[in-house]
C-alpha cells in the first residue's frame, strides 16, 4: 500500500509549481480540496512562486504584501499575471495579480534581494513546549471538542502540525491573546530556497487569523462567526528549513470594526528567527441562523 505522506508532500509540491504560459503569465493548478473557497494561502504562494519565476539568479524573495479581493473557487486553476516594476542592483519589485474568471481575487507585491552582509540582531524563541509535547492537530481539536474540518484535513495533509496550548489572555499579563504550533513536511521535500520560501509562505496563512478570536467566547469553526483573510504580509529573514520543525508564534493586539489583527514570528529549532508575518482579518459574528464558513 503506497504511503500517503510522500505523496501529498508531492502534491503539494506541483500545487505550489506554476505553469507558464507565455511571458510573465502563468497558471496555478487546483488545490485537491472539494468544491469552496481557495486557501489563501495557496494563492499567495503560488503569487509569489510567480514572482520569483521572473526574478534573475542570485535574488530571493525578502518581504511580500498581499490584499485578499473575492473568494478563489478551488475547482478551477488561477492565472497570475506578473509586472515587472523594478531591477536595481540589489533590489527588485514585481506585482502578482491573481484572476479567476477574468476577475482578480488578490494582489500581490514582492521585494527580492541579493544577499549582502550587515548589522544583525533578532528576537529570542519564546519559552514554548517542543513539538515532541504537543499532541498532534486533529488530536488537539478532538480534546478540544472540534472536528477536524474535512477541507483542512486536505489543506495540511503535506504537513505535520502540532499545536500548543494557547494563552486566551496573554501568558506574560499583558493581556494580548497567543497561540502557537509546531509544524513540518511530513516527508522531506529538499526544496530549493525558492520553494522553501514558497512553502512558508504557504504556511504562514495557518491558524494566524484564529489568534483574534481567542479571548471571545465564540468557537472559530462556529457557524455564528464569519472569518476571512482581508490582507497578509511576511517578512523572510532567512532560508526556512521547512523539512524540519519550525515554530510559529502568534499574538493578536487589537480586534474591532468586525476585524482582528495578528502578528507571527516564525523560529527554526535552533532558534533563529526565519520570517516575520502580520495579518488582518475580517471577524463578522453572525445569526446562527445565517451561518457562515471559516476561510
Amino acid at each position: 500500500m503506497t504511503d500517503p505522506l510522500p505523496s501529498a508532500v508531492e502534491e503539494l509540491r506541483g500545487l505550489l509549481t506554476i505553469e507558464e504560459l507565455d511571458t510573465d503569465l502563468y497558471r496555478g493548478a487546483p488545490s485537491a480540496e472539494g468544491p469552496g473557497r481557495v486557501f489563501g494561502g495557496q494563492v499567495v504562494a503560488q503569487a509569489l512562486a510567480a514572482a520569483a519565476r521572473s526574478m534573475a539568479e542570485g535574488k530571493q524573495a525578502h518581504s511580500l504584501h498581499a490584499y485578499f479581493l473575492r473568494a478563489g473557487d478551488t475547482t478551477r486553476p488561477i492565472v497570475y499575471r506578473v509586472l515587472r516594476d523594478f531591477d536595481g542592483g540589489s533590489f527588485a519589485n514585481r506585482r502578482v495579480v491573481a484572476m479567476q474568471g477574468g476577475l482578480p481575487i488578490l494582489n500581490l507585491a514582492a521585494s527580492f534581494h541579493r544577499t549582502e552582509q550587515g548589522f544583525a540582531h533578532a528576537a529570542t524563541m519564546p519559552d514554548v513546549l517542543p513539538p515532541e509535547a504537543c499532541l498532534d492537530l486533529a488530536s488537539a481539536l478532538e480534546a478540544s471538542g472540534q472536528p477536524m474540518p474535512p477541507a483542512m484535513l486536505e489543506r495540511l495533509a503535506a504537513f505535520e502540525v502540532r499545536p500548543g496550548p494557547p494563552s486566551p489572555s496573554g501568558a506574560d499579563g499583558s493581556g494580548t491573546p497567543s497561540q502557537f504550533l509546531w509544524f513540518r513536511l511530513a516527508r522531506p521535500m529538499q526544496a530549493d530556497e525558492t520553494m522553501a520560501r514558497v512553502v512558508l509562505a504557504y504556511a504562514s496563512d495557518f491558524a494566524l487569523v484564529t489568534t483574534a478570536v481567542l479571548p471571545h467566547p465564540v468557537s472559530f469553526f462556529s457557524p455564528k462567526l464569519q472569518v476571512a483573510s482581508l490582507d497578509h504580509a511576511v517578512w523572510f529573514h532567512a532560508a526556512p528549513p521547512v523539512d524540519d520543525w519550525l515554530l510559529y508564534f502568534m499574538d493578536s493586539p487589537w480586534s474591532g470594526h468586525a476585524r482582528g489583527f495578528a502578528r507571527g514570528s516564525i523560529f527554526d529549532r535552533a532558534g533563529t528567527l526565519v520570517a516575520s508575518v502580520a495579518q488582518e482579518g475580517l471577524c463578522r459574528f453572525v445569526g446562527a441562523e445565517k451561518g457562515a464558513s471559516a476561510a
